[in-house]
């Protein structure tokens, strides 16, 4: 595939699949057999269908958006910013009807058309405080 291609397909991916929540997409353009270097999440297309499954019932209107986007030959990397407001549970805890947006940086490897290798850097911290989950540690100065 060129790099062109790869792009599309990226594109495709969060738009259709993570924005969206179609999860049909992941079926045309994963791998069984995708290694997953995220912390966390499982590996393969059901991994990939688990996250984007998990991100919409957290938040309903889930969104994520390309910010930057470069590739070279089978490798797409990309700077995403994700939002949306808490409309489930999270790590058991009750919604908070807070809204949320970060930055998340993603690398992907393509071989023939489908994803085969992923490594996310999302700012859970950042969710997590802006939700109200966890608070800011006080600094030595604050105490």
């Amino acid at each position: 595939m060129s790099t062109e291609e790869n792009i599309a397909a990226f594109r495709k991916l969060i738009d259709v699949g993570f924005t969206k929540g179609d999860l049909s997409v992941v079926d045309e353009l994963g791998s069984p057999a995708g290694i997953e270097h995220q912390r966390g999440n499982k590996p393969g297309i059901e991994g990939t269908k688990a996250t984007i499954t998990t991100l919409h019932t957290w938040f309903s209107d889930f969104e994520l958006t390309i910010v930057k986007l470069a590739a070279d030959g089978d490798t797409v990397w990309s700077l995403n910013r994700a939002r949306g407001v808490n409309t489930g549970s999270i790590m058991d805890f009750p919604p908070t009807g807070k809204s949320f947006e970060i930055d998340i940086m993603d690398v992907v490897r393509f071989e023939d058309g489908k994803m085969v290798e992923h490594w996310g850097v999302p700012d859970q911290l950042g969710m997590l405080m802006q939700l109200g989950l966890v608070q800011r540690p006080q600094s030595a100065a604050a105490r």
